[in-house]
């Protein structure tokens, strides 16, 4: 199944979770230039002047297929490595990082929010979503969006993903953010 939303050119990953599903994906309201997958679980796209990635990274009982054997931080720093080779100084990063950035630490490792923080930083980028909440109360969010440290923030929100009536449509919530990029 493609997914499209209205008046947004997208990029999707090539590879998929399944036969319904990609790995992540880009959209934007202007014309977008597909960059190659940095990862499998990423998609990368030129829009706007300037390049957007969306990545899922690993989480606790992820496996290891597409990432590989190891720790939870073995295997996030492995997909960091490969993304850091591809992925420019200054663009916007985002998707589900499966690691909260501050406070207690539920679907990744502690040792892997400290590789993200640092390629973050060496991205010289700021996460935005850092405070947002989680889905699950007293729990903080994994799933971010970086924007450029320049970048002046007006507004961060939350998307509850549910229906009308109340049922939840995913385990995560959607995060946008309103910001002037200098």
């Amino acid at each position: 199944m493609d997914v499209a939303l209205p008046g947004y050119e997208s990029h999707l990953t090539a590879p998929k979770m399944n036969s319904r599903r990609h790995w992540a994906g880009v959209f934007c309201s202007s014309p977008l230039e597909p960059l190659p997958d940095p990862h499998p679980a990423s998609a990368a796209a030129l829009g706007m002047g300037m390049a957007w990635c969306s990545s899922i990274l690993p989480w606790r009982s992820c496996g290891t297929v597409l990432w590989g054997e190891g720790t939870s931080k073995e295997k996030t720093q492995r997909v960091l490595d490969q993304l850091m080779a591809s992925l420019p100084v200054g663009q916007v990063w985002g998707g589900d990082w499966n690691h909260a950035m501050q406070g207690p630490e539920s679907a990744g490792s502690v040792a892997g929010r400290i590789a993200i923080k640092a390629e973050v930083a060496h991205l010289q980028l700021k996460t935005v979503t850092e405070d947002s909440p989680h889905r699950i109360a007293g729990l903080l969010s994994i799933d971010h969006i970086a924007v450029p440290e320049g970048a002046e923030i007006h507004a961060v929100n939350r998307i509850i993903a549910q229906d009308q009536a109340g049922r939840r449509l995913s385990d995560h919530d959607a995060y946008t953010t309103t910001t002037t990029l200098t």
